[in-house]
């Protein structure tokens, strides 16, 4: 891998799981505005599960950066392992919004 698609990869990684979040948590949101049901099932699990899919990728994405060389430089390197470390941290997240959309109503005020 190029260093220069190394850097677009890894900025992904970074980027994809906080995105997936904040998509998940407005969409949400947003459908919960325009009609109280439209929150529970199946749209926020299903909505959660993109948005931990798109969490996976990034780790996915993240993993063969983290595994450099050893005579590559250190701040890829690093950049990528904290993006091993966000993934799960977002997907956690994720998780636990989707399951609130299970537990709780979605019209219950």
């Amino acid at each position: 891998m190029t260093a220069r698609r190394s850097a677009v990869a890894i900025g992904v990684a970074l980027a994809l799981p906080p995105l997936a979040w904040f998509a998940f948590q407005q969409g949400l949101g947003f459908a919960l505005r325009l009609a109280c049901g439209t929150g529970g099932p199946p749209v926020g699990p299903l909505a959660g599960g993109v948005a931990l899919a798109l969490c996976a990728a990034a780790g996915w994405i993240a993993w063969p950066a983290s595994r450099g060389s050893a005579e590559a430089e250190e701040t890829p390197r690093l950049l990528a392992r904290i993006a091993l470390g966000v993934a799960p941290v977002f997907s956690l997240a994720i998780l636990l919004q989707a399951l609130a959309t299970l537990i709780e109503p979605p019209c219950w005020r």
